[in-house]
């Protein structure tokens, strides 16, 4: 291979010095090596030294594809490239050197570059989690002193409030339960926080309008239905000869009601006389009352006269009869849980033809909804929403009621005269004109009481004490299910919880009313007022909702005292507030009171009469899975577990008539 000619080499020195930098000492002068020497540098050159330094006055060896030789072959280029070496007075070894010098403080510097900046990352991370743990505990000291501030409101109120009958600044809440009074504790979870989120929010929404569903309905659809369970399509009755049925029915009012109206079904359907039902006392309500305490016995009788024949008592012949000794007693654990009534044609029928009599202790939700006859079904409906009406007592009483819980000053409501009937007038002043936003109501149904709380198995916050306390409840009133929670492995009250299995807490009953969208002012009747845990479980209903009434409240004492010691009367006080609202949310959709509330105001309500049903199973994702949630976030998921449960649908095969009455055998259709 032919020698390069000098000037190539030349200019490629040129375009590598361009690429290295000098390499310096520790005193910072050039090292000999780092000097290019060439025969016509002129001595005593007054040209500075980075001047001398530059690529046009000395250039320096780098690098080059031209430098690099195989030191095992003695060819032209080994000559070639040793030479040119030499010409610009550079040895091997020195150019080496410096190569080898270069890198390694080229490594040096990255690795003190590389260290500075992870030890800034490492200070960084360091007081970005200073800052956060800062930022939260700034956070839980002001929920805190909100905590002092609610509680010492609430304080504050009960001392300037003593205990008064009819007392209007401080509801007067029955308690259940044997907690201490103290420090109000918010339960366990994320309550405190959404709680004080909602106070802020229904603070800064005082002058928003509400959504406007929140007291309607889907008026089209729902309007479309129209009731029709009094028309009759059947023969009258005629009187019975088979036997006859006697009831005991147990549970409160609103199961006994249930009971009554599947009595009447199985009296048309095994061609007996009925004995007018009677009510069983319980351990649990301690009520006497009968069935002509409640209602109007001499109604009911004629109501149903053309479907089955009723008499108030068995005759004499059967009535000195030992019914157990013969085999005419049936209790529940005789008949399954919503039994067909193929069951009683069978196993029922046989026994009224040999002993012409049969009696039934319990029997509650005996009867399956579904299969069951057009005319049976129509019956079922005719009984509850026709041919029970209470007693011109309760009337009176509820009428007083719902007069005081629309500020004296309206007309009656759609649902007055089928709820207290004469007594539903009028007590408008005058031509005053009304004003329906003044006097409207929502009414809510707490299904918080010892029993309901005990039953459910879930847990509330409470821990250890209220474990003990809902076990030994348990155990008195209802010994079957601690027995199978002692021998069955039951679910969790976590799992129970997230399946929506446990009834809503106060402070989550108040939290849904917040997110959607009532305001403040509203005024809310609450049903069902003996809560377990003590008057501080219903802190955050009144501190954030302070126009909450009960009955209790807008009921003097004399005007209460006919009813006291009667629950199931009560009840009836609550039946008839809660229905008769402008709006009605529940708690707990398995409740008897809210499933007959939310059917009577569907089948008179004419599509005007909302009821919230929460999605429980949703609201306790909401609950346990969201413990930073922001409130905004938080309104948007409850409307919309909610909004999905207003939709206007036909009854559900298996579901029950008296909840969702939507059905050809109660209500008609009159759409297109």
């Amino acid at each position: 291979m032919d020698d390069l000619p000098i000037s190539v080499m030349g200019s490629n020195f040129k375009r590598n010095s361009l690429v290295d930098e000098p390499v310096t000492d520790e005193e910072g002068s050039d090292s000999p090596e780092s000097r290019v020497g060439i025969s016509h540098v002129r001595s005593g050159s007054t040209t500075p030294r980075n001047r001398q330094a530059s690529p046009t006055h000395s250039p320096r060896l780098g690098p080059s594809r031209l430098g690099s030789f195989d030191q095992s072959s003695g060819d032209v280029h080994h000559a070639s490239s040793f030479s040119g070496f030499k010409l610009f007075g550079f040895s091997s070894n020195e150019s080496l050197h410096k190569l080898k010098v270069d890198r390694r403080v080229k490594k040096r510097a990255g690795i003190v570059w590389y260290q500075r900046k992870r030890f800034k990352g490492i200070l960084i991370l360091i007081l970005l989690v200073g800052m956060f743990f800062l930022v939260n505990w700034v956070m839980l000291l002001r929920l805190q002193e909100q905590d002092d501030i609610i509680e010492e409101h609430h304080d504050n109120q009960a001392n300037s409030n003593p205990e008064l009958p009819g007392n209007v600044s401080s509801p007067k809440i029955s308690v259940q339960g044997k907690r201490k009074a103290g420090r109000r504790k918010w339960p366990k979870g994320n309550y405190g926080r959404l709680l004080a989120l909602a106070a802020h929010a229904l603070a800064e929404g005082e002058n928003k309008p509400e959504p406007k569903d929140l007291w309607q309905e889907p008026l089209l659809a729902s309007s479309a239905w129209k009731p029709c369970a009094d028309q009759r399509n059947w023969e009258s009755s005629v009187e019975r000869n088979n036997g006859y049925i006697m009831v005991t029915a147990n549970g409160g009012m609103n199961q006994q009601r249930v009971a009554v109206c599947n009595a009447v079904v199985l009296a048309r359907l095994l061609n007996s006389t009925l004995v007018v039902p009677r009510f069983m006392y319980s351990s649990v309500w301690k009520d006497v009352s009968q069935f002509s305490d409640i209602y109007q016995e001499e109604h009911f009788i004629n109501y149903m006269t053309p479907d089955i024949h009723i008499v108030k008592e068995l005759p004499d012949n059967l009535r000195s009869l030992d019914l157990e000794a013969i085999g005419s007693v049936v209790t529940d654990a005789d008949v399954v849980k919503e039994a067909k009534p193929s069951f009683y044609l069978k196993n029922i029928l046989p026994i009224i033809n040999k002993n012409k009599v049969v009696h039934f202790l319990g029997f509650g939700n005996r009867l399956a909804f579904d299969p069951l006859s057009f005319e049976l079904q129509r019956l079922r409906c005719r009984c509850n929403f026709h041919a029970l009406r209470f007693v011109p007592k309760i009337q009176e009483t509820g009428a007083l009621l719902l007069q005081r819980l629309r500020q004296q000053e309206s007309y009656p409501g759609p649902l007055d005269k089928h709820l207290v009937g004469p007594f539903a007038k009028s007590t408008m002043n005058g031509n005053k004109a009304r004003s329906p936003k003044g006097s409207r109501y929502l009414s809510l149904h707490l299904r918080f009481e010892i029993d309901m709380v005990a039953h459910s198995l879930c847990e509330f916050g409470g821990g250890e004490e209220e474990r003990k306390e809902l076990e030994a409840y348990r155990a008195i009133h209802f010994p079957a299910l601690s027995l199978l929670q002692k021998t069955t492995k039951l679910p969790s009250p976590a799992e129970l919880r997230s399946e929506g299995l446990c009834p809503l807490t106060p402070e989550e009953a108040v939290l849904m009313l917040a997110a959607l969208g009532f305001k403040r002012k509203t005024k809310i009747f609450v049903a069902g007022s003996q809560i377990y845990g003590g008057s501080s479980r219903l802190t955050a209903l009144t501190s954030l909702y302070p126009n909450l009434v009960t009955k209790e409240k807008l009921l003097s004492t004399s005007e209460l005292q006919p009813f006291m010691n009667f629950s199931s009367q009560l009840a009836a006080l609550d039946y008839i507030g809660c229905t008769a609202a402008n709006a009605f949310a529940m708690t707990d959709s398995g409740s008897q009171l809210s499933s007959l509330v939310s059917g009577y105001r569907i089948y008179y309500g004419g599509g005007r009469m909302p009821t919230i049903r929460p999605n429980k199973r949703r609201l306790a994702s909401i609950f346990s899975k969201n413990n930073t949630i922001e409130w905004r976030i938080f309104e948007i998921r409850v409307r919309k577990a909610v909004r999905q449960t207003k939709h206007v649908f036909t009854r559900p095969k298996g579901r029950s008539v008296y909840r969702y009455p939507r059905c050809k055998e109660c209500m008609c259709w009159t759409g297109t």
